[in-house]
């Protein structure tokens, strides 16, 4: 018996071109607005993932889907990257489907039965990882307890053996002009048995993953993180035009930042 389609297959829908090129934009935007994109060095992940697996994230700011581009790029670049959507937010922007996205219409029975049907087929393919903000709102990244919503439980229980993953994001300014775009991964949560384990599994990994960036943003240590795309340097304006004169007057090299990374 032959399984009926999925109506807007985003596998079907998916652009390898569109991809590539809405890649390109989003690492030209990241570098352009943040100091760097950093990956803090303890849990990150090694090579490519084994089988599917489900990335779920807090959800800190309105730059948390394009950091998800950037960092499949590089951490996953042979994979095929997937996420979800507001419909309505899908319907003002419908390219985003040729890049892996797919809609959602929020807080309804039909949005959460698309959500596992759609998930479903996605993580038939070991290849494939679907990044999602897991709370399904904006939230502060120090706020506790860190809810999420039901739905990523109820998927991981549906799909016996896939990996979710649950990674932490934060847009802290340090002592730069830009703000820095932090992000850490913590252990994979695999293999329970029921919807109310795997979600108290899946909170307790996300708050865990979170208390962790923030100890390491607090400490503004870049040497703690991987950089993986290194953004704009320097304040501009007549305080960098000043510094970089004076460092040439005295015959040293100009580093743009305010202070020097170790």
């Amino acid at each position: 018996m032959t399984a009926r389609p999925i109506p807007d297959d985003p596998v079907a829908l998916r652009s390898p071109a569109m991809v590539r090129f809405f890649t390109g934009v989003m690492r030209r935007e990241m570098k352009r607005t943040f100091r760097a994109v950093r990956l803090l060095r303890d849990g990150m992940p090694a090579g490519a993932p084994r089988s599917a697996q489900v990335i779920y994230s807090n959800h800190p700011g309105w730059w948390d889907p394009a950091l998800y581009i950037v960092l499949q790029d590089v951490l996953f670049p042979e994979g095929e990257a997937y996420g979800p959507m507001e419909a309505d937010a899908l319907r003002r922007y419908p390219f985003m489907r040729r890049i892996g996205i797919f809609g959602l219409e929020g807080n309804t029975g039909a949005g959460a039965a698309r959500f596992l049907k759609v998930g479903t087929h996605l993580l038939e393919d070991p290849s494939r990882t679907i990044w999602m903000t897991a709370q399904g709102r904006f939230a502060d990244p120090r706020e506790r307890p860190v809810g999420l919503r039901p739905g990523l439980a109820h998927l991981m229980r549906r799909v016996p053996g896939t990996v979710a993953r649950p990674m932490a994001i934060e847009y802290p300014f340090w002592s730069e002009k830009r703000p820095e775009a932090l992000a850490a991964f913590g252990p994979p949560v695999t293999g329970h048995d029921s919807v109310e384990a795997w979600q108290d599994a899946l909170e307790a990994g996300m708050t865990r993953t979170q208390d962790s960036l923030a100890g390491a943003a607090m400490a503004r240590d870049p040497a703690a993180f991987a950089t993986v795309l290194g953004g704009a340097r320097g304040v501009g304006g007549i305080y960098g035009a000043w510094s970089r004169l004076r460092d040439v007057t005295a015959g040293r090299r100009h580093d743009p930042d305010h202070r020097t990374e170790h």
